[in-house]
C-alpha cells in the first residue's frame, strides 16, 4: 500500500512541478522530457529486468546445488541461534537462514550481481512460510529493511570508480562508508525490532551484534594498516576470492554427496528464470515514476530548497554539492550511481563533494528498488512498515555519512 501511494505521489508532484515551470518559466519542454523519460526508465528496466534473469539463473543454479549438497543446511545451523531471535516465525535449521546469510554475505562483499538473486531465493522461501501470501510477514519485513540498509565491508565499484576518475587515493572513503553503513544497518534493525516487540538485549543476539561489531572494527584495523595503493587490490581480490570460493565449495559438496550436480544447476536455473521474468512489471513500474519525477525537476527542487533553509540556518553548505546522490539512492541505484560520478567530475574525486557523494552511495542500499523487485517476485502487495523502516535506516545512514565525511575530509 505504502509503493502504491508513492507512486502516485511522484507523478502528480512532478505534474505540479512542470505546470509551475509552464506558467512562470514557459518551459514547454518540461512535458516533452518528462515523456521522453518514461519511455526510457521503461527501457532501463528491461534491460536491468534482462541482465537479471542471467544472473539469477545462474545464482539460483549453484543455490540448488548448495541445498543438495548440504551447505545451505550448514550455514543454516550456523546462524539459527541469532536468527531465531530477529525471525521467531522461521522454523529452526530452516534453508532460508541459509538463503538469507549469503544473501548479507554478498551484500557486505559489495557483490550487488550476487546478491539480488540470493536476497530474491529466500524472499521465495519466506513467502513458503507465509500465511497471508499479499501481506509482508515480519520476517519478510525485518530481512528487506536489513537488506535495504546495505551493510558494506568492502565497496569494490565506488573505489573503482574513484580511481578512473583520478582520485590520488580511491580507497579513503573505505572507513567512513563501512561506519555510516554500520549505522544504516543497526538504525533499521532497531526500528523494526520496536514494530515486532523483539528484545534486541537478549543473550545471543548481544553475542552476535558483539561479534560482528568486533569483525567491523577488524576491518577498519586491517586495512588501516596497508599502504594506500594496496587496499584497492586487497579488497577487490578478497571479495572475488570468497565468491569464486562459495562456487567451488558448493560443487564440492555435491561432488562429496554424489548428486548430479549438472543437472541440479539446471533445475535451479530454471527456476530463476521465472522469478526474473515475474520481476519486470514491478521494476518497470518504479523506475518510470522515478525517472518522471527527476525528469520534472522535483528533485531539483528539494535540493535547492533544502540548501536555502541550510543558509538561512547559519549551517555549512558544503555538503549540499552532494545531496542529489543522497536524494537519488532510495530510489535508483544506477541514478545516483550516475549523480555520485556527475558530483566528482564537476567537483573532482578528491573534493569534499565529491568524497561525500561517494559516502552517500555505499551507506545504503536503494530501497524502493528492493521493495519493488522483492516483494514483486513474491506478489506482496501490502508491505505494512517496511518502507518506514527503511528510510529511517536510509537516513541515519545518510547523517552519518554527512558527520563522518566532515570528521575525515573537511
Amino acid at each position: 500500500m505504502a509503493l502504491n501511494y508513492i507512486w502516485i505521489a511522484f507523478f502528480l508532484i512532478s505534474f505540479a512541478v512542470s505546470l509551475f515551470k509552464l506558467f512562470f518559466f514557459n518551459d514547454t519542454q518540461v512535458f516533452s522530457a518528462m515523456v521522453n523519460s518514461s519511455f526510457e526508465m521503461a527501457k532501463t528496466g528491461f534491460e536491468i529486468s534482462l541482465y537479471l534473469t542471467g544472473v539469477m539463473t545462474l545464482w539460483l543454479g549453484i543455490m540448488k546445488i548448495g541445498e543438495r549438497g548440504g551447505m545451505v543446511n550448514l550455514l543454516s545451523k550456523a546462524v539459527s541461534p541469532f536468527f531465531s531471535k530477529l525471525f521467531p516465525e522461521i522454523p529452526k535449521n530452516h534453508p532460508v537462514n541459509g538463503s538469507i546469510m549469503m544473501n548479507f554475505a554478498a551484500n557486505m562483499l559489495g557483490l550487488d550481481n550476487a546478491a539480488t538473486p540470493l536476497g530474491l531465493k529466500a524472499m521465495n522461501e519466506l513467502q513458503e512460510l507465509n500465511p497471508q501470501k499479499n501481506t509482508a510477514s515480519n520476517s519478510q519485513i525485518m530481512f528487506l529493511v536489513l537488506n535495504a540498509s546495505g551493510l558494506t565491508i568492502i565497496p569494490i565499484s565506488i573505489m573503482v570508480y574513484r580511481a578512473q576518475l583520478g582520485a590520488a587515493n580511491p580507497s579513503d572513503i573505505f572507513i567512513p562508508i563501512l561506519l555510516s553503513t554500520f549505522f544504516s544497518t543497526l538504525a533499521g534493525l532497531i526500528s523494526v525490532s520496536l514494530f515486532q516487540k523483539i528484545n534486541l538485549l537478549q543473550k545471543n543476539i548481544l553475542i552476535f551484534l558483539g561479534g560482528f561489531t568486533f569483525l567491523i572494527g577488524g576491518v577498519i584495523w586491517y586495512f588501516s594498516q596497508l599502504p594506500q595503493e594496496k587496499i584497492n587490490l586487497v579488497s577487490t581480490f578478497s571479495a572475488n576470492f570468497v565468491l569464486f570460493l562459495i562456487i567451488v565449495s558448493f560443487i564440492f559438496l555435491g561432488v562429496i554427496k554424489k548428486i548430479n550436480v549438472y543437472e541440479t544447476f539446471i533445475e535451479g536455473a530454471k527456476d530463476g528464470f521465472q522469478v526474473a521474468v515475474k520481476v519486470i512489471p514491478y521494476l518497470v513500474a518504479m523506475l518510470v515514476g522515478i525517472g518522471v519525477f527527476r525528469a520534472s525537476g522535483g528533485m531539483d527542487l528539494i535540493i535547492s530548497g533544502f540548501a536555502r533553509l541550510c543558509e538561512l540556518a547559519g549551517i555549512n553548505t558544503d555538503f549540499v554539492a552532494s545531496l542529489p546522490t543522497a536524494f537519488m539512492k532510495p530510489l535508483s541505484g544506477s541514478g545516483s550511481r550516475g549523480l555520485m560520478i556527475e558530483t566528482m567530475k564537476n567537483y573532482g574525486a578528491d573534493s569534499f563533494a565529491g568524497r561525500l557523494a561517494c559516502v552517500f552511495q555505499g551507506s545504503t542500499e536503494t530501497t524502493f528498488y528492493v521493495l519493488a523487485v522483492y516483494y514483486g517476485a513474491v506478489s506482496v502487495v501490502k508491505t505494512r512498515y517496511t518502507l518506514i523502516c527503511g528510510l529511517i535506516a536510509d537516513l541515519v545512514g545518510f547523517i552519518a555519512a554527512i558527520f563522518l565525511s566532515y570528521l575525515f575530509f573537511h
